[in-house]
């Protein structure tokens, strides 16, 4: 028997609360962690644990709930940007139905630290009083302002970001070659489900090249910023294909299952509705991952010169792309939001201009 936990890398001390959580009579949980720390697939284990009461990853109920596919164990995900009032009023209605096989339902509600304010004040009297077989699992990247109340009403695992040896090491016990492990886990940022993917990019070195030269290519004209933002965008496009092949095979395997067993629950739209999940959500990854790149660069530049004449302005441009950072993902138009980012940020060539300008 293999232990669902297995699954977790890095994670020991939440997953050695979480065992011991399993067997009190806590129903809402707050799991807080950086995206691709594992926090997802140990809700899902968690889940498990409490339906079957067991650790064991080879039963029914285990394969079903680690797939998202199971009954009683309901996942919940954004519509729009955030988690508003309609969404929180569907899961208060889920919350009020009974379980289908199990002796409990468990709730699983994503990017709870994108909820609107509205939404969290609906949810919370049923999160602090829910029915006695509901379990609630509120996954936040982080702890916000609106999420206040809420963890006070649950008990909060906290889940660290991955290091890149625990990412690289995870990659080897898996089968990739060691050099090419340490490379991917650098560039995952702790992430090790875009490390999964990485490890079939062939794309990759091509893509942080054209970040990391972005202040190289701009030379003030809006003209260079559409050149540029066609780039990272065929660059974005190309990211896609390792995770495009392995969706066509989970389609492959569910069309195998659906002619063994016919179409009825099988899960055709609930597959169909992960895979543009995880699509949206590997853009973003990489468009974050790609504009880190770009920031530091600026960063780079103020650490060897920090007398440097245009000081001010690298400033203020790190911030700029530190806040396209921190926008992306919440239904952001990628394009217009690179193309407005650019047009604030200065050309290397124009820095290194000024600053010859100012030693002579």
């Amino acid at each position: 028997m293999n232990s669902l936990w297995q699954r977790i890398v890095g994670q020991d001390r939440a997953i050695e609360r979480l065992k011991q959580l399993a067997k009190t009579s806590v129903q809402s949980f707050l799991f807080v962690g950086p995206e691709g720390c594992g926090k997802e697939d140990a809700a899902r284990a968690f889940a498990t644990t409490l339906i079957t009461g067991s650790e064991d990853d080879s039963s029914r109920e285990a394969n079903l709930i680690m797939r998202g596919e199971f009954a009683d164990v309901s996942e919940i995900y954004r519509v729009g940007a955030a988690v508003d009032t309609a969404e929180a009023e569907d899961i208060v209605v889920q919350s009020s139905t009974t379980p289908l096989e199990a002796k409990l339902k468990v709730i699983i509600i994503h990017e709870v630290h994108l909820m609107r304010d509205a939404a969290a004040v609906r949810l919370l009297k049923t999160i602090e009083e829910p029915a006695n077989q509901i379990i609630f699992i509120l996954l936040a990247d982080q702890l916000v302002p609106s999420l206040t109340t809420i963890n006070s009403r649950c008990v909060t695992i906290n889940f660290s970001r991955l290091t890149e040896h625990d990412v690289a090491t995870a990659l080897i016990n898996q089968g990739v070659f060691p050099d090419t492990a340490n490379t991917v886990a650098k560039a995952s940022l702790g992430n090790l489900d875009r490390a999964r993917l990485l490890v079939t990019d062939s794309y990759l070195a091509r893509r942080q090249e054209s970040f990391a030269t972005i202040a190289m290519r701009l030379d003030g004209t809006g003209a260079a910023v559409v050149k540029i933002v066609a780039d990272l965008m065929d660059q974005i496009d190309n990211a896609t294909g390792a995770l495009v092949i392995r969706q066509e095979r989970e389609l492959d395997e569910l069309e195998s299952r659906v002619l063994l067993t016919g179409e009825r629950g099988s899960g055709r739209k609930n597959l169909q509705d992960r895979h543009k999940r995880e699509l949206r959500k590997l853009r973003t990854d990489e468009l974050r991952s790609g504009l880190a790149m770009f920031a530091k660069t600026y960063s780079d530049l103020l650490c060897a010169q920090p007398e440097i004449a245009d000081g001010e302005e690298i400033i203020s441009a790190i911030k700029s792309i530190h806040k396209t950072i921190s926008s992306l993902g919440l239904n952001t138009n990628e394009i217009l939001a690179l193309h407005a980012l650019l047009l604030k940020c200065p050309p290397l060539s124009v820095i290194s201009r000024n600053n010859a300008s100012l030693v002579g």
